[in-house]
């Protein structure tokens, strides 16, 4: 068990270097993150303590995969497997249970840890005769394997809407127009094969034009539910709420370019130091935009001209 443990951390180790960060970069940046982003969800609403739990548990739903616990069976005793999908499902929510605790939500911690131990006696398949539909169908790869990957996602980002107007807090709504742009920005840091690439008839420069306008697009529809429910309650703010809805797409647009300015290979540490600076820094995105557009081009020209 030992053993499987160790596996999985330098599979997680091995993931975050081909993103591209540092490790000890990451394992210092993940935990504040956590934290600010957990203070603002307690500090902008009474449900906090929902929303955290209820992210817990999405976290932990991949684990519950039907073939992994299969394979997982195949390999211990009952017993050993009982004891390992405890550990990990609660290793995932340790930050979450910690912070519950912290806020001294000592009821949410302990149902936590209950519902974490609790479902693993269950397994889901993902491969039934259900697919979950999208809009995406025209335009495939990103945003159709990320929707559906990350489905949970969105459910959560409309019940933080219906929370923000609840309790009358912009800053929420805010909040949830911010959580799918990042999960959108997670869509495109995988590189699709190079020949599916090929396989456009168009241009470099038509390839990412096209790229972007399938982005805005469908970045538009997915968070078109929160904006028109904040247009209508807080219509007085609505130049706020199209200036962060207009940030989201210039960050996703970075991820696009970046990807390809890396192209034929995933995207490397140079990349990411710009995209890092990008984000910490948003004027930044008016040298770094044009700059990945141009090594893009590049790139591209090899496989489209």
């Amino acid at each position: 068990m030992k053993s499987y443990f160790q596996l999985q951390f330098k599979l997680l180790n091995r993931k975050i270097i081909d993103f591209g960060s540092p490790l000890l970069i990451a394992y210092t940046l993940l935990p504040i993150i956590f934290i600010i982003a957990a203070n603002y969800i307690f500090n902008k609403t009474e449900f906090g303590s929902y929303v955290l739990v209820l992210i817990a548990l999405s976290t932990t739903a991949k684990l519950s995969e039907l073939k992994r616990n299969e394979f997982l069976k195949s390999v211990f005793s009952n017993k050993d497997y009982r004891i390992l999908r405890v550990i990990e499902n609660n290793i995932l929510c340790v930050p979450f249970t910690l912070f519950l605790l912290y806020k001294e939500e000592f009821l949410f911690s302990i149902l936590l840890i209950f519902i974490t131990s609790g479902i693993t006696l269950f397994n889901f398949s993902s491969k039934t005769n259900f697919t979950i539909p999208t809009p995406f169908y025209k335009k495939p790869f990103e945003f159709t394997v990320g929707f559906r990957k990350t489905f949970l996602i969105y459910p959560l980002s409309y019940f933080l809407t219906y929370i923000s107007v609840s309790v009358e807090n912009f800053n929420l709504g805010i909040g949830a127009i911010l959580l799918i742009g990042i999960t959108c920005i997670s869509y495109h840091t995988k590189l699709e094969n190079e020949y599916f690439i090929w396989n456009y008839n168009l241009t470099s420069k038509q390839f990412l034009i096209e790229k972007l306008k399938t982005c805005i697009f469908n970045f538009s529809i997915l968070s078109m539910p929160i904006i028109i429910t904040i247009c209508i309650y807080f219509h007085i703010k609505i130049d706020i709420l199209f200036l962060f809805f207009f940030i989201c797409i210039a960050y996703q647009s970075t991820m696009i370019l970046g990807k390809y300015a890396a192209f034929p290979n995933e995207i490397t540490i140079s990349e990411s130091i710009f995209i890092a600076i990008s984000f910490m820094f948003p004027p930044m995105l008016i040298i770094v935009i044009p700059f990945f557009y141009l090594r893009a081009i590049k790139k591209l020209n090899k496989v489209l001209e």
